[in-house]
């Protein structure tokens, strides 16, 4: 600091010159352009804001699939262990055949009765929807994976039922329309 108090003393002749001729003048210049209007941003404000509008969207459409939607699903039989996911297959195989077999059967005497069965096995799905749930909280609780494995069982069997009674009440109605034909 000495240094430069010694050599300011020294100069000071050179330090009280007054400055160039217009100094002043483009000194102001430059203080208006650099306060002058400024640089129109790349993004126009709408836009960023849109954008965030939707990253939030996105974000919370996410949160409410990852944390609550799949608490709601629960937990698969065939996720438990390789042989309950080859039980939970033959029996999804045998249930959608049979949902086939409704579909193509015919055997529905009208819509509304058909309606009212697939509405009776919806129902069924909503309890093994249920019994997933179980299943997650609980995994290797072996009541929860038999009454699983009893509720497929138990749909096969209902599903059996309805078929047959559709295809008595079809067949008895044959049989009256062909005794009042032969009259």
């Amino acid at each position: 600091m000495k240094k430069l108090e010694k050599f300011i003393q020294s100069n000071r002749d050179a330090f009280e010159m007054e400055p160039f001729d217009g100094h002043f003048e483009r000194f102001s210049s430059k203080i208006v352009k650099a306060s002058g209007p400024k640089k129109v941003a790349f993004f126009p404000l709408w836009l960023k804001v849109a954008v965030i509008m939707v990253l939030v969207v996105v974000t919370s459409i996410w949160t409410y699939d990852t944390f609550f939607v799949a608490k709601q699903n629960g937990l698969a039989l065939g996720e438990v262990s390789p042989e309950y996911r080859e039980v939970e297959q033959f029996y999804l195989r045998q249930v959608s055949q049979k949902y086939n077999e409704f579909n193509k059967s015919g055997l529905f005497v009208d819509s509304v009765q058909q309606t009212m069965v697939m509405k009776e096995l919806n129902e069924m799905d909503s309890l093994y929807n249920s019994m997933k749930i179980d299943l997650k909280s609980s995994p290797d609780d072996e009541r929860v994976i038999n009454a699983m494995i009893e509720h497929y069982q138990l749909k096969l069997d209902i599903m059996n039922h309805i078929m047959e009674q559709l295809e008595d009440i079809k067949s008895n109605e044959k049989k009256t329309d062909h005794e009042n034909t032969e009259i």
